[in-house]
This record gives C-alpha cells, structure tokens and sequence, in this order.
C-alpha cells in the first residue's frame, strides 16, 4: 500500500482528523473543538465507542483533585516516584512527567468544560503496594452513571457494554457497586435488588430497548463524552475506516484517505491527525509476529475493530515503535458465540478459588493484578493454567456467565452453558484426570491451600496481605477474606488464557504525542493516543484505569499542542450548563 499523494484534490476538509472513537480520540476532539478547531472524527466500525465503551471506564489519574473528598492526599513527587520504579527505561522520562502533571489538569479541565462526571473509588489500590509512592486508593476514579436520554438517536450507534459488566446480561452496574456486590460488604443485597427493580420497572425505555438507560462504566464515560462533542457539533462517521495517510514533500501528514460508502474520500486535516485507533490485538499475523507465544486473538477482551491499521501505516511513515510484545495482560476464557473473551477480573480473586499449571501446582497470588497474573502465567512453563473452585464457591460467587448458586436463579440460564463451561467432577484426582494434569500434584497444593485458609495466612504467596488483594474479598470469610478452603464435592475448572484488554506497545511518541522517527524527529502532523502508541506506563499497570487514563491525558495534549496557536489566541473558556446526569 502507498502512500496517497498530496497533489491530488482533497473532497474535505478540516483542521483536526481524529481516527477511532474510544476515550482518548474523543477527549482529544473535544479539546480541539474546544479551542475553536473544526473536527471530524472517523471510525472503522460499525458503532462509537471502541473497547473504552465496554471497559470499566475508570480512569488512573494521579494527584486528582477528587481525592481530597476520601481523605486521601498525593502528591507529585511521589506519583513520579512510583511510576519510575515501576516504568524505569521503558517510557521516555518526559513522557511520564507529563502524564502525571497534565492528567490531573486534563480531568478538571473535563469536569469544568463538559458533562463528564467522576467519583474516587477510596478502596482502589494501585496495584504495586509495596512501592514507595503508592496509595492505598482513590487515584482511581470511577465515571458516574448517564442516562441515555441525553443521546437521543445516538445511543443506537454506541458500543453496548461487555454482558460481563452486567447482570444477567442486561443490568449495569457502577465500578463502586460492583466492589459492594463482589464482596459481599454489607448492604449488597439491598443494592442488587435496588438495581433489578430499577431495571424492570422502567416500563417505556423497556419498550425501546432492552439495554438499560442507566449508563454505567465505560458506557458512562462515552456517553458523556458524545454528549459533550454534540454540544460542540462534532461528527462521527462510522464504517470508515482510514486506508492511507496523506504526506508532503516534506515528509508531514496533512491528510488522509478514508473509504466512505464504499468509495474513497480525502480528508485534508490543517492541523494534524490525531490517531487512537487502538492496538493490534485482534490481528493474529501481529500477534504472531511480536507476542509471546501462545497467542490467540479469540483471547483478547477488546475490541474486534482493533487490527492495528495505524500500527503498519505509521510504520510504513517511518515511525518507530516500542514495547511491541507487551498488552494489558489478563487471564480470560472465551465464550463460543461471544464476539470477544471474558476478562477474569475477579473470579480468581474470590475465597475458595486457585490456579494451577500442569503439575497441579499453584504458581502465583491469584489476587494480584492482571497484568502480573499473566507475567506469571508465560513464566516458568506455567501454561495450560487452570482455575479451580469447589461448590461453596459456585454457591457464593458470580463465575462469567454463572451467578452463584446460592441466587436459585439458574432456570434462567441455559444449562448448555455451564457444561460447555467447566470441568467438572466427585473429587480432586478426578477433576485433575479431565483436565490431563497431575492429580497428586492438584492433591497436595489444595490441601496445602487449605490449612492456608483455615490460619488466615497465604504462606507461599502472601494473597489477602495487602488492600488491593483486599478488594475483591469476602468480607465474610474469616480470618482471611481472601483465603477459603476447597472442600465441598463437587470440584470445578477450566483452562484459563494468557488474554488481554488490548496490546500497549505500538507508535513511540513523544510528550505532546507526537509521532516519532527512528532518529527521534517527530512526524509533523501526525499524533498517536491510547493503545496506538506504546504505553508511558511501560511493561506495568500501575492501577485500575491506567489504560483511559493516560490515552485521555495524552489526546489531550495532542490536541493542545495542535491548535496551540488557537489556544494563545483564544478567550477565556467558560464552562458549559451544568452537566445532566
């Protein structure tokens, strides 16, 4: 593929192209629309919104100025702190200095200037605890639920959440009240019931669809930010996908082709092209050629439109990349008929489960971060890696599509689903005879498990030590929430993958998010956000939202730093009506 040639007509134009539709690309348009930019936003599929729509929406945004309502202070010596020791040489140092200064300007400058609305979750650890510079919660923030009224026709072109962000596929529910519902903290039930009847009983929006109105996660945020981008007449087209970028003499990106109904479409962009067309995670040829192996596409919980177009466009410019074999790691397990995996968040970290490798042998602190689950999971020879759970745990907890059955509400799931699901058998030896794993090895690491759950402490991995481990316990089980015995025939599984919520390596940039050369010159007029560029948070999470977070920061500035000249002539900004929610 060549590159389209800068003489030829342009059939449009503007100042700012922005390509894919998830969080970072729409903070991006709206700050530029926002500075007086005339915007176009494209995107590839179908519908708006991208893997930021059926994420949890959360943002990890260090300093915040929501965190002083938990009681819980930052600064950004020590943001930096912990974020050097987790990202070291992996991320250019002005790329994370910019992140941590600008991330908390950019949220304000949102919560000011659109109908964007969050919330600190208090109990969201970052995820390394033991490092210095840590905090015990609220650098992570949760988007407050949106009614889709406010959308109007636009809410049938938004990305439907995950069914896994939803009760029995149908009823949303806030990061905050998930926390509640999972651990079992007091007052969940009342919660859950509040949730299903608000549900059911609102009668005409269940005439018109059957997806709530009550937007919640990362539906939230994307209302929020259509809203916002409406209020400022910014467009959206869908089912156009960008086929080449368009390049000077000089060597800058001044445009692009997109195909439009079928036939080619020019686009002349002023002022740059702000690229967040995420990762190249649904691309198996890419996956072979940079992931660790094994590596299948049908694992990953992002977007199936992400397939790295941008990725091998900007290579093809000369662009230089970083951080290729790397993604936000998770375990998940794929569903037939689902048209992405299902991220184990949570059902690891449950009391009564634990994961296993071949010999039947526990290898890692199944509470931990996602992404460190996987890094435990490609070490050592860990994989096939299994979950494994007893009864009581089936009864108590959500499992993917299962909820517990202790909600006596199994009628309404097809039984074909539990079966295709799990492995399941009477006793230890033969569960681990069906899955093709030692059964003495399974015999001897649950029976050291449970001793570990009846004294309250995980001698081999330290699991329910430390508050993010905490919060996906059961405040109920004692004395660990984390630790609980498996016991009770019979005994389930299933094999677990080394997935992902996206890939995070991709375009190096700088800390205006600029595209870079190989010799380090930036590519002038082109910008790269999210999941496109590779990660200023290096081979690490560093807590919940530290996906959105930074793609947000850094479409922000992208965006300032295309219509900077706009911005030094611009008037004041006042805020806009006060948000609806």
């Amino acid at each position: 593929m060549t590159h389209a040639a800068p003489n030829q007509p342009f059939d449009h134009e503007v100042d700012v192209l922005v390509v894919g539709s998830g969080a970072g690309a729409m903070t991006a348009a709206l700050r530029a629309a926002h500075a007086g930019a005339r915007v176009l936003i494209v995107e590839k599929a179908a519908v708006y919104g991208g893997t930021s729509a059926t994420s949890g929406g959360g943002l990890w945004i260090p300093g915040n100025h929501l965190m002083a309502g938990c009681g819980i202070d930052d600064s950004e010596a020590d943001a930096l702190h912990y974020m050097t020791q987790l990202v070291g040489d992996d991320a250019p140092a002005a790329n994370v200095r910019a992140f941590v200064t600008h991330g908390k300007r950019m949220l304000r400058w949102l919560c000011e200037h659109s109908h964007v609305a969050y919330q600190a979750m208090a109990c969201y650890a970052d995820y390394y605890q033991h490092l210095a510079g840590s905090r015990p919660g609220a650098r992570s923030i949760d988007p407050l639920p949106y009614d889709a009224r406010a959308l109007g026709d636009d809410f049938r072109d938004m990305q439907a959440p995950h069914r896994q962000t939803r009760v029995l596929g149908m009823i949303g529910y806030s990061n905050s009240e998930g926390a509640v519902l999972l651990s079992k903290s007091p007052g969940w039930f009342k919660l859950l019931l509040k949730l299903t009847l608000a549900y059911f009983l609102d009668l005409p929006w269940r005439l018109r669809s059957t997806r709530s109105r009550r937007l919640t996660m990362g539906n939230a945020l994307i209302g929020r930010l259509r809203r916002s981008l409406l209020d400022r007449g910014v467009p959206i087209r869908l089912n156009t996908p960008l086929r080449r970028l368009v390049v000077d003499e000089a060597g800058a990106v001044v445009g692009a082709e997109v195909q439009r109904e079928g036939k080619p479409l020019r686009i002349r962009a002023r002022r740059g092209v702000i690229a967040g067309s995420g990762g190249f995670e649904h691309n198996q040829q890419l996956r072979e050629r940079y992931l660790p192996k094994p590596t299948q596409a049908r694992w990953s919980a992002a977007s199936p439109s992400n397939t790295g177009d941008l990725l091998v466009e900007g290579q093809r410019l000369g662009a230089a990349t970083r951080l290729l074999d790397e993604a936000w790691w998770g375990p998940t397990m794929h569903i037939a008929g689902e048209d992405r995996a299902r991220m184990l968040f949570t059902e690891r970290s449950m009391p009564g489960a634990i994961v296993v490798n071949r010999r039947g042998a526990r290898f890692f602190n199944e509470s931990v971060a996602y992404t460190t689950a996987v890094q435990a999971m490609y070490a050592d020879g860990n994989l096939p890696a299994y979950l494994v759970f007893d009864a009581r745990y089936a009864r108590a907890y959500p499992f993917g599509p299962l909820l517990p059955g202790g909600m006596h509400l199994n009628w309404l799931q097809p039984r074909h689903i539990r079966r295709a699901l799990l492995t399941t058998a009477p006793n230890l030896r033969a569960l681990a005879a069906k899955l093709g794993i030692d059964a003495a090895g399974l015999e001897a690491s649950v029976a050291r498990f449970n001793v570990f759950a009846a004294n309250g402490k995980d001698e081999d991995y330290g699991r329910g030590e430390n508050p993010y481990d905490l919060l996906y316990g059961d405040v109920r089980v004692r004395p660990n929430p984390c630790l609980a015995p498996l016991a009770e025939a019979p005994f389930h599984a299933l094999e677990i993958h080394p997935g992902d919520i996206g890939t995070k390596g991709g375009l190096a940039t700088d800390e205006h998010g600029r595209v870079l050369r190989a010799d380090g010159a930036p590519i002038a007029g082109f910008y790269a956000v999210g999941n496109l560029a590779a990660s200023v948070t290096g081979r690490h999470y560093p807590g919940a939202g530290a996906t959105l977070g930074p793609a947000m920061t850094f479409g922000f500035l992208a965006a300032e730093h295309a219509c900077a000249d706009l911005l030094d002539n611009a008037r004041p900004e006042t805020p806009p009506n006060p948000p609806t929610n």
